[in-house]
């Protein structure tokens, strides 16, 4: 028994003085043992992982650069802190929302939309939308054709039309829901910042983009001097409104005119097209103005009125039913930029008018509706933060 633990003490300083060599070697006290209450069959992987872990700190900084979008994924996805040793010779993780952003979504959105045009067999149709229908809670008794083997392929069932009685438009109210979704936020536009959701805001410039010659509108010019929010309001008795729609993948995709209005002029920014989910929204500031959206833009009745589509992951495909020139998530772009196209022309001084209720466009799976528009003060919404709306349902009125 004296030889036993003579031998164990042995093995124990012998352990002892490596780990200082390398602690040495690393310059920095990296290696720890693994707790005493995780369990056996943990201790021996993890020693293995701090050991090589161990390795790694002594990388060159530029080194380990070229590792760190592996490694942040590492990071957070392993438990007890196992990439932690790393974090105290100068590598630090990106953030999640870093990390989000890196992720190639516009190359993934691509490769989803050409995968939505593959036709699928008719025997297998029925299933594969059984199955996102179960998923999503789709209604298909709204469906125009309730036939699933009607549907070639999954862009085909996304952008099914609906039964005329399915939505009968409110004819009292002034705007109605352009789409069906969830509404997000509402209300009046304040020191020129807009609510994605509730306490995240954007910038409403950085949104709209600047300020559209006055050739194209039809009213007249605010001062240069204001606020980028004072000029988009013409009568000094309006107030500047917002209202923001959220379209789940198992909604209804197409959307619609919110009144009548005319549309003058249209802005595509390229960008992003990061999940505009309202727990992302929540996570991401300014998510609206990095994501590509396609800003409409006119004049009703009370003065400046818009409708921006925003795209988001898998959803790079908006389509302007009038528009034949826009197109959408092209394989580079220049970030920041944008694109402008204006409905008024020798042939057509007025723009294009829109009906309340009147097709407009569509997005390929789910996506968001921003309206910003000037009304007088006594405008009201009828709405509460977080329920679902349809297609053709009040938003406000005076």
């Amino acid at each position: 028994m004296p030889e036993q633990a003579k031998e164990r003490e042995v093995e124990e300083k012998r352990l002892s003085l490596a780990t200082a060599v390398t602690l040495t070697m690393c310059q920095s006290n990296t290696l720890q043992g693994p707790e005493l209450h995780t369990g056996k069959w943990l201790q021996f992987p993890q020693l293995a992982l701090r050991r090589r872990l161990g390795q790694l700190s002594c990388m060159s900084r530029p080194a380990l650069k070229l590792r760190s979008w592996p490694l942040t994924i590492l990071y957070y996805l392993l438990p007890f802190g196992a990439l932690k040793p790393l974090t105290r010779v100068g590598w630090r993780p990106m953030s999640r929302v870093a990390l989000y952003k890196s992720v190639p979504t516009r190359l993934l959105s691509r490769a989803w939309g050409r995968l939505n045009q593959v036709e699928l067999p008719t025997w297998l149709r029925k299933p594969v939308y059984s199955l996102y229908i179960w998923t999503f809670g789709v209604n298909m008794k709204e469906a125009a054709v309730e036939d699933l083997h009607h549907y070639r392929n999954l862009s085909e069932f996304f952008r099914r039309k609906l039964k005329p009685q399915a939505r009968p438009v409110c004819g009292v109210h002034s705007v109605i829901s352009p789409s069906d979704g969830k509404i997000l936020n509402f209300g009046q536009v304040k020191n020129c910042e807009v609510e994605q959701v509730k306490g995240v805001t954007y910038s409403l410039e950085s949104f709209l983009g600047p300020r559209i010659s006055t050739e194209e509108m039809h009213f007249s010019q605010a001062p240069a001097g204001n606020s980028f929010q004072q000029q988009l309001v013409t009568k000094e008795e309006n107030e500047l409104y917002h209202c923001v729609i959220y379209l789940a993948p198992g909604d209804y995709h197409c959307f619609h005119s919110p009144t009548d209005w005319t549309v003058s002029h249209r802005r595509h920014f390229p960008g992003s097209l990061m999940s505009v989910n309202p727990g992302v929204a929540r996570w991401i500031k300014e998510l609206f103005c990095h994501n590509e959206r396609v800003v409409l833009t006119g004049d009703w009745k009370h003065g400046f009125f818009s409708l921006t589509a925003v795209g988001a992951t898998n959803v790079g495909s908006i389509r302007i039913y009038f528009d034949q020139d826009l197109h959408t998530n092209s394989p580079s772009y220049s970030k920041g930029s944008y694109n402008d196209f204006s409905f008024i022309s020798n042939n057509n001084k007025e723009g294009i008018p829109m009906r309340k209720g009147e097709h407009l466009g569509e997005f390929n799976l789910g996506s968001t509706i921003v309206l910003i528009f000037e009304a007088p003060k006594d405008f009201k919404f009828n709405l509460k933060a977080g329920q679902k709306i349809r297609f053709g349902e009040a938003l406000g009125s005076l």
